[in-house]
């Protein structure tokens, strides 16, 4: 995987787009997802790996018991991959790695946490539309059909309606992107999407090298996070906007007043 360094808020804009013209429609429609994180260090890990041990076998047994005690909060026939949405959303530990359209978004979460303004930050691009030839065979065909290019709820729950028989599925590990429903405001300003792996374990980055996707590793460093930060807020990118709500204002509010020598 090819990794850069920006130099600038403009070269950050030129790494970020570059790739987004499609010469087929004669528009700026990018094919990238980005992932922002605020430390170079930390690697593409889902919160399920993040957990440590025997983390995959503790997957079913956490998913179980969020629908078992999570039952008055939703309905428990949707499929599993609404709730596997609804778990991640709320902050279960699972296989699911959050994603955005928007590389304003991805520069947000790579910038917000002040506390971590003197290490360089990192923001992944990925290509959803190249890793569509890494799918097995009759999931590639049949999102070929939709005309899309990452996968709904709807369409993974036609094709299969359990994580068992989803690892299963295809000769070779792979990964996939699909949209979430639009639980609330938080997710539908994000722009968000997820990754999934067909297997708990698998680790997304050597997944992406291993199927040679088309990716970036994007960092940015620690003197430049400032600059950005400001001028996102100066472009409403905020916690206000994107976790709606009086913990995402207060979020806001706590980080544009905190002093930067703090």
């Amino acid at each position: 995987m090819k990794t850069l360094v920006a130099h600038s808020w403009e070269h950050l804009q030129e790494l970020l787009f570059d790739g987004s013209w499609d010469p087929l429609i004669a528009r700026y429609r990018s094919p990238y997802v980005f992932r922002g994180l605020p430390d170079c260090r930390f690697e593409l890990k889902t919160s399920l790996a993040r957990l440590g041990g025997h983390y995959a076998q503790l997957e079913r047994h956490l998913l179980r018991n969020f629908k078992k005690y999570g039952h008055d909060s939703f309905d428990t026939n949707r499929s599993i991959w609404h709730w596997l949405t609804l778990a991640q959303h709320h902050g279960l530990p699972t296989r699911l790695l959050d994603w955005t359209y928007s590389p304003m978004v991805a520069m947000h979460f790579a910038t917000a946490d002040i506390d971590l303004s003197e290490q360089d930050a990192v923001i992944w691009k990925v290509n959803y539309h190249d890793s569509f030839r890494q799918l097995p065979e009759n999931m590639a065909i049949q999102l070929e059909q939709t005309g899309g290019n990452v996968f709904t709820v709807e369409l993974l729950t036609q094709l299969v309606g359990e994580l068992d028989v989803f690892d299963r599925l295809g000769e070779s590990d792979f990964f996939l992107f699909f949209e979430p429903p639009a639980l609330d405001g938080r997710i539908i300003n994000q722009h968000a999407l997820f990754s999934v792996a067909s297997n708990a374990q698998l680790a997304l980055k050597e997944l992406i090298e291993q199927t040679r996707i088309d990716a970036q590793k994007l960092i940015i460093p620690a003197k430049l996070k400032w600059e950005i930060r400001d001028k996102l807020d100066q472009s409403n990118i905020t916690e206000r906007v994107l976790f709606p709500g009086l913990e995402g204002l207060s979020q806001w509010l706590k980080r544009h007043y905190s002093p930067r020598d703090n």
